[in-house]
């Protein structure tokens, strides 16, 4: 049976959108239809995502604190305006609506040389969901790892970008890749770095863990082992606010075991 059929009758899709014009005892006879069939029909109809509310509430506060509360924030704040709710299903919720990436650009010297990273970065559990270098501080070092990310989005994920106010960010190429996978473009307000505090914590580790404790004899060299950190990052080193897992294993856990 489909959402809009019952006992032989179809109710107008329109019908609910009109009701915000006309009295609905008029449409209901105009159309045919009893009470008891539109009021059941109407909850079949809605059905099909019984979440659908409680994902705008995720979205509507998430949005209002800038990305910076998570799923035990938010389901507090959920909780507050009365409704009933577990954190694990607003968690999984969360991980579904893919809420909020965040990048930024960081620069390594090397004999007199310089080597530009620009990874981003999924707040969900900390991993480097792709990056670039470059000699250079230009646009393709930004388009390529945007390219790259955009290619790890599954059907119906539309994450949130989040990035400073840096040139790169606001060239049209970039914001136009973003529109056209329906990604939400953030920027910090100017003065404002605390929304990029994720992104400086990984730089911070990945310098103190890994470029001040070797020696490189070239920006060549720098930009292989790089690659290397970002895998041991990404899949082996564990964190303790992940429960002593790493980022990909904290994904792909079962959501009860996160």
């Amino acid at each position: 049976m489909k959402p809009n059929e019952w006992a032989g009758y179809t109710i107008p899709s329109r019908s609910i959108e009109l009701r915000r014009h006309f009295p609905l005892p008029g449409l209901l006879k105009l159309a045919g239809i009893a009470r008891s069939t539109f009021y059941y029909q109407q909850k079949a109809a809605q059905a099909h995502d019984k979440h659908a509310g409680l994902k705008k509430q995720i979205v509507d506060i998430y949005a209002r604190h800038k990305g910076r509360y998570g799923y035990r924030r938010i389901t507090a704040a959920i909780r507050q305006l009365g409704k009933t709710v577990n954190h694990k299903t607003v968690q999984g919720l969360m991980t579904k609506l893919g809420l909020k990436w965040v990048t930024d650009v960081t620069e390594f010297k090397v004999s007199g040389e310089k080597l530009y990273l620009s990874p981003v970065m999924d707040l969900y559990n900390g991993e480097i969901i792709a990056f670039e270098t470059s000699k250079r501080p230009e646009f393709a070092l930004v388009g390529t790892m945007l390219k790259k990310a955009l290619k790890k989005l599954k059907p119906g994920e539309n994450p949130i970008l989040h990035s400073d106010q840096g040139w790169q960010y606001r060239m049209p190429a970039y914001q136009r890749a973003l529109r056209e996978k329906s990604v939400v473009q953030s920027m910090s307000r100017k003065g404002n770095c605390l929304d990029n505090a994720a992104m400086e914590s990984f730089f911070a580790v990945l310098k103190s863990e890994f470029f001040h404790l070797n020696k490189f004899s070239s920006v060549d060299e720098l930009q292989n082992r790089l690659k290397n950190y970002i895998h041991y990052y990404n899949h082996e080193r564990i964190k303790l606010k992940l429960k002593g897992l790493s980022p990909v294993q904290y994904r792909t856990q079962p959501l009860a075991a996160h």
